[in-house]
């Protein structure tokens, strides 16, 4: 392989992450001055619903 490629066994399965529609539109780019605070806890939802499925060792 000439490209650096990571293969990601549980690639196709689906993840569920719970968050406001402001938190989903901050990730899309959307800036809300009054809460700078809004995107980064997005994420941090998203990282967390990756681990759970990631590192559970049932999955």
């Amino acid at each position: 392989m000439g490209q650096n490629s990571v293969q990601i066994l549980q690639g196709e399965e689906l993840i569920r992450v719970e968050m406001t529609v402001k938190e989903a539109l901050a990730l899309t780019g959307a800036k809300f001055n009054q809460n700078h605070k809004l995107e980064t806890d997005a994420i941090k939802k998203v990282k967390q619903s990756l681990e759970d499925k990631l590192l559970t060792p049932n999955h």
